[in-house]
């Protein structure tokens, strides 16, 4: 296997730390897209979506979304688990990986593209260009807002977001709510479910990488 890293990025990030989880050593090329080696022929040649994180199987399927990189890696390599073991548990990992992908992700994006120099003309992933908006950056951050309330309800019911294991769901929620930073945003002080979950993942070997 070959996993295309960007070790600024959040989605990437993400990746990384489920082959973390797996104890996988997977060799790793580095992407910088703070110097658009993303938008290179090179690499376009692997993703023409410019995108990361990428995985290429040992079979070459190239696998370019962190979904389709954590099932293919879960099938192969189900110990320990991180997608659920039953049926219930399964759906409700992906059920709060996408409620945090939509209400967390999506938002510091909005904010962080909307509003950031190094953004302009590139407010959106991708080969394409396209302008910044900053009506999308002042909504952006009032959802942010909304999504630590989410995050401090389900916590405060929940040891971890799908249940009383850690699992992808917790991954993505804990690296969008890290790299909230960017967009000066942080869990606030009074939200202690979400401030203990925080400090028990980020005691996870996995975080530091």
């Amino acid at each position: 296997m070959l996993f295309y890293d960007c070790s600024t990025a959040p989605n990437p990030r993400r990746a990384r730390m489920f082959i973390a989880e797996k104890e996988l050593k997977i060799e790793t090329r580095e992407i910088s897209i703070a110097k658009g080696e993303q938008l290179s022929d090179a690499f376009k040649a692997v993703n023409p979506n410019a995108t990361l994180p990428v995985l290429v199987t040992d079979d070459g399927t190239v696998l370019t979304e962190n979904l389709g990189i954590a099932a293919y890696l879960e099938a192969r390599f189900p110990e320990p688990p991180l997608m659920g073991r039953t049926p219930d548990e399964k759906g409700m990992v992906l059920m709060w990986n996408s409620i945090v992908e939509q209400q967390g992700g999506l938002p510091i994006a909005e904010t962080l593209r909307n509003t950031h120099p190094a953004f302009a003309n590139r407010a959106l992933p991708g080969p394409v260009n396209h302008a910044q908006i900053p009506e999308l950056a002042q909504r952006g951050t009032a959802r942010v807002d909304q999504f630590f309330d989410l995050l401090e309800a389900r916590l405060s019911q929940s040891a971890f977001l799908a249940g009383s294991e850690f699992t992808l769901a917790d991954i993505t929620a804990f690296v969008f709510v890290d790299f909230a930073r960017v967009i000066k945003k942080r869990i606030p002080q009074e939200n202690n479910a979400s401030l203990a979950w925080f400090e028990k993942v980020s005691a996870r070997a996995s975080t530091q990488l």
